[in-house]
């Protein structure tokens, strides 16, 4: 019996109707194990992976091999973005065992859960070197039935290994300029001067380790830094990465030049980006990042907000084509007679050299992603927008496609900061009106009555899974940034409760974090990665969060959290430093301060804009008046006008310069 009709993940539900006898993730499942004294297959994915649908299609729904799998197994189906804490324990498992990890992850337990068989994508047929399907589940039934004592050594081998794998975090204090240094060495060294971003293909893009370019030129004024910065996201929007028809970002491009990307369009990439090109703007003044961070934010309006207020997780790589085929990118290519049924034979011709159209195409089968090529020379901007309406209206008339529904809280919260900001520089506030229907939609389902963050959700239902640490860190950041946008207090105060539990639930000893809760379902080892991957780490995250809020409130127990945990990033910033981008942006704001900015006056007004568009790494800023104001905010105490007008206090560590009512020399003193 397959029991995953009516879980809250889509990507669960995708597999309800297979014939394999999917069990969720769950204590029953492995009883069930333990009771037919057979191993657990765990299968791990998420909605929008490309190769988890093609093996899915292949082998799990397939009846001949479903029938195997039932008689031999019990089959778990995961969802990687509900259970991250799950996924992460077995993808180091997998990748210490075969030096490589992704997406599907297929690992055989024991009925303890304990993995001694690993991969990743297995094909129907032998395939280059690759066993089969089937014969990697007759080879482990085999080992099951005859090698067991094999088995079991192998498993405890591996849990032994993992439970045995110390975290070193540092310990011995903050990063300081040597590491930040060491840190911006090591990028530049990687750093691709041809094309931008780090690294060769496929190429990620780096918003986390563009945020600490950025922050790092705010403080030191490095040019090489912001330079860096600026070509990187000059190149991501000129690029196939990016949707020139309906704006945000795909996943990663396939490529070192950007031209060719894995569709899949990922929430908390956009939300990311969105903010990256907001700051870019901020601190450029480029008309292009503010196209780029409006057209993102737009997309995720339009493209990822459910009913309910919240975002969805991701629009999938795959969509029917013209024959009906289930193919990648299906939905935004292009081929030169396409361009022509649309545009006619004059338009047409202009949008292939303005697209890089080509008539042997740049993906498959002739087909092209757009993309503005460098040698495009000089465009009529009238007419770009005239034939990019009219791309994207037929586009529109193409299958869509799919959308996974469910909201997780963690990006959730990233994509709360990076609307209330966008909305606030570029005087949108239907921007920021929505990170705070997301905001509510958080904290009325996703807190609910148990006080306690839940990972997800779907169509306003909380999901069964605990909040992991990221979403309290991402969601405690995109709640400080909603409560400078708004001057509502009470942001604040959500996002000091959240920064609570993680003080009391996530800290251990000499300030490593963990990534669940001390109370939460304990598997064969506590999940504790402190390195930024697509996303900001639980570990930093956190760091970032704790630190803004110390500055909001004078906390000594935030701070002092904050700065242990970023012992993590003395240790890694030298080494890695693009695997620690968002833990270096947040060492930037520890070193500048971070300075606290508040406003005395009218939220909204001249210098609450100005504070807000101060370019000091990590200043948080608080706006109000009237006597409420203190009560609202701690750093708007005793904060009084002078000569009766709006007056802004710039202060480090509650030492403050003198109160200026002239947003001139605001501007200045935040390096405005």
């Amino acid at each position: 019996m397959n029991r995953l009709a009516g879980v809250t993940s889509p990507y669960l539900l995708q597999h309800a109707d297979n014939p394999v006898d999917w069990w969720p993730w769950a204590p029953e499942a492995f009883e069930e194990a333990r009771r037919r004294d057979v191993p657990v297959l765990l299968s791990v994915g998420y909605s929008a992976c490309h190769w988890c649908h093609v093996m899915a299609h292949e082998s799990f729904e397939d009846d001949e091999t479903a029938a195997y799998l039932n008689a031999h197994f019990v089959p778990v189906k995961v969802d990687r973005e509900e259970r991250p804490d799950v996924d992460a324990v077995y993808m180091e498992a997998v990748q210490a065992a075969t030096g490589h990890g992704g997406w599907p992850m297929t690992v055989f337990l024991t009925p303890d859960a304990e993995p001694f068989y690993f991969g990743t994508y297995f094909p129907p047929e032998p395939r280059h070197g690759s066993p089969s399907f089937q014969q990697v589940l007759e080879g482990v039934t085999t080992a099951w039935t005859d090698r067991r004592e094999e088995v079991a050594e192998v498993a405890g081998r591996i849990v032994a290994d993992l439970a045995g794998r110390s975290l070193v975090h540092g310990g011995d204090g903050v990063p300081g300029e040597s590491e930040v240094a060491q840190a911006l060495l090591g990028l530049t060294r990687e750093y691709d001067e041809q094309h931008g971003g780090f690294g060769g293909a496929p190429k990620f893009p780096p918003a986390m380790a563009v945020e600490f370019l950025l922050r790092h030129h705010a403080r030191t004024g490095a040019e090489g830094a912001l330079q860096m910065a600026a070509d990187t996201c000059t190149a991501m929007a000129r690029g196939g990465i990016y949707d020139q028809l309906g704006g945000g970002f795909a996943r990663y491009s396939v490529d070192r030049e950007w031209i060719v990307p894995h569709f899949e369009k990922m929430l908390y990439d956009n939300a990311l980006l969105c903010r990256v090109y907001a700051h870019l703007w901020r601190a450029t003044g480029s008309d292009e990042a503010r196209r780029i961070a409006l057209e993102t934010a737009d997309f995720m309006v339009r493209e990822l907000r459910t009913a309910e207020g919240g975002f969805a997780s991701a629009l999938d790589a795959d969509s029917e084509d013209a024959e009906g085929r289930h193919v990648e990118g299906a939905y935004y290519v292009w081929t030169p007679e396409q361009l022509r049924d649309v545009l006619g034979e004059d338009d047409a011709a202009f949008a292939a050299a303005c697209f890089g159209v080509t008539e042997e195409g740049t993906f498959e089968e002739g087909a092209s992603v757009l993309r503005l090529p460098g040698d495009a020379g000089p465009v009529d901007a009238a007419r770009v927008a005239g034939v990019r309406a009219r791309l994207l209206a037929a586009r529109d008339e193409r299958p869509h496609p799919g959308r996974d529904d469910k909201v997780v809280a963690a990006w959730n919260g990233l994509a709360i900061a990076a609307l209330a900001e966008t909305g606030a520089y570029f005087d949108r506030p239907d921007l920021v009106e929505r990170a705070t229907e997301a905001a509510d939609l958080l904290v009325r389902v996703h807190l609910g009555e148990v006080a306690r963050l839940t990972r997800t959700s779907k169509d306003g239902r909380a999901g069964d899974n605990a909040g992991v640490l990221e979403d309290y860190g991402d969601v405690a950041e995109g709640f400080l940034a909603l409560a400078a946008v708004t001057g509502e207090g009470a942001w604040l105060e959500f996002a000091g409760f959240l920064l609570d539990i993680v003080l009391e639930q996530f800290t251990g000893e000499g300030g490593q974090l963990f990534d669940t809760a001390h109370d939460a379902e304990q598997l064969i080892r506590r999940p504790q990665d402190p390195t930024d991957s697509a996303t900001p780490s639980g570990w930093t995250a956190a760091a970032g969060a704790l630190l803004s809020y110390a500055a909001y409130t004078g906390s000594e127990p935030h701070r002092t959290a904050a700065e242990g945990a970023l012992g993590v990033v003395k240790a890694l910033g030298p080494r890695v430093p693009r695997f620690v981008g968002w833990g270096l942006a947040v060492a930037e704001a520890l070193l500048d301060g971070p300075r606290e900015v508040a406003v005395a006056g009218p939220v909204g007004g001249e210098l609450h804009r100005t504070a807000l568009l101060g370019r000091a790494p990590g200043a948080v800023v608080a706006a109000g008046e009237g006597p409420g104001a203190g009560a609202e905010f701690p750093l708007l105490v005793h904060r009084p006008l002078v000569g009766g007008e709006p007056t802004a206090y710039v202060c480090r560590h509650f030492v403050c310069d003198a109160p200026t009512t002239d947003a001139g020399e605001l501007a200045d003193k935040l390096g405005g």
